[in-house]
């Protein structure tokens, strides 16, 4: 069973879905959740009050609309577009990511993450 969440950032609002992931059920009891975001290329990033092992499924090739939980960082991570990692047109995550989720709303609220800055404040709350 997945759990529909929204990531709130300024005015731009992107609908997703968590997965049914040990780690994606950590960060659903965790919400709401507010943090401040960092960026990597197209990428936004922000540390989250869950402490997660890498998962067997833990990889840096992502897709775009895709979230990830970073455990070295313990971070929330949404991909839009190419990383300073990425070697083709995909997001490439800087170390593996435990996937938790995916975007599920108007791809053009991912679009409007590139005008995401670090220090904004961002929320995840349950949808």
């Amino acid at each position: 069973m997945s759990t529909a969440i929204r990531i709130v950032v300024g005015a731009t609002v992107v609908e997703a879905s968590l997965n049914d992931s040990a780690t994606a059920r950590e960060v659903a009891a965790s919400l709401p959740i507010t943090s401040t975001v960092s960026t990597w290329g197209e990428e936004i990033y922000f540390p989250i009050p869950v402490t997660a092992e890498a998962a067997p499924d833990a990889r840096e090739d992502v897709t775009v609309g895709e979230i990830g939980y970073w455990p070295a960082g313990k971070a929330f991570c949404v991909f839009f577009g190419r990383t300073p990692a990425s070697t083709t047109d995909a997001p490439r995550a800087a170390s593996p990511v435990n996937p938790i989720g995916r975007a599920t709303g108007d791809p053009a609220s991912l679009s409007a993450l590139s005008a995401v800055r670090d220090g904004d404040t961002v929320t995840i709350q349950a949808a």
